[in-house]
């Protein structure tokens, strides 16, 4: 039975969303009586993010948020592997600092596991009939081609290898090694998670509210290149 869900969160230069991101957090009631551990990993934001954060804990005493600095700017993969390091929930999903995925829908991601059925949720954005803001026509087309190649050489078929919403059993996640310091995390964990023994992988529908470069996107082309290599690599080599 799980007891707590560890929520990470990694953030760079999110001065204008974390607050809300917190709140929206916080305020979900999870299914079963399951309570959330909030792992914050400041990535050595160069705004006020960081001091937000420590306000919001302090205001918050009572909510359980754990919040650590990286020594220098690592990438979002290193800020990951830093919360996977140190949640403490028998179960932890990933959760963006923006606004672009609804901290509400963890229920969503929670169910198959609760039922029994599942180790790893994966939230697709491209199933189910949930909102999804309209934005950009090639990284659409980008992210099913990553999704179409990763998923020739784990042979899962998933809709949506690059989302965010990863809800993993924790010990697998911590069995992992990972070594991805940048968006490169995606096509790592899903080739990695994909070779353990026995291990059963559910999607489910999610929605999506992206946002756009003058909003904080922060994903671009070159993002793109490497997580072909990193398919590649961590498939094949």
């Amino acid at each position: 039975m799980i007891k707590t869900l560890s929520v990470i969160i990694p953030v760079y230069n999110e001065e204008r969303t974390i607050r809300t991101i917190l709140d929206k957090v916080s305020a979900v009631e999870l299914i079963h009586g399951i309570r959330k551990e909030l792992v914050v990993v400041n990535d050595a934001s160069k705004d006020n993010s960081a001091r937000i954060i420590k306000e919001y804990s302090i205001e918050h005493a009572n909510a359980d948020i754990k919040f650590f600095e990286q020594p220098k700017n690592m990438g979002k993969g290193a800020a990951l592997h830093r919360g996977i390091k140190e949640a403490s929930g028998e179960y932890l999903v990933i959760q963006d600092a923006d606004l672009e995925y609804d901290p509400k829908e963890f229920n969503l991601l929670l169910q198959p596991v609760v039922d029994g059925v599942a180790d790893v949720v994966f939230g697709s954005r491209f199933l189910g009939g949930n909102p999804h803001r309209i934005l950009f026509f090639w990284h659409s087309i980008g992210n099913k081609f990553l999704t179409f190649l990763s998923n020739m050489f784990t042979n899962l078929n998933l809709t949506d290898m690059e989302t965010c919403y990863k809800l993993m059993d924790s010990k697998m996640a911590k069995s992992l090694h990972l070594k991805e310091k940048r968006f490169g995390f995606e096509p790592e964990v899903t080739a990695k998670l994909s070779r353990i023994a026995g291990m059963r992988m559910f999607e489910v529908g999610i929605s999506y509210y992206g946002r756009t470069y003058a909003e904080g996107k922060k994903i671009n082309w070159k993002d793109g290149f490497r997580a072909i290599y990193c398919i590649l690599r961590y498939n094949l080599w």
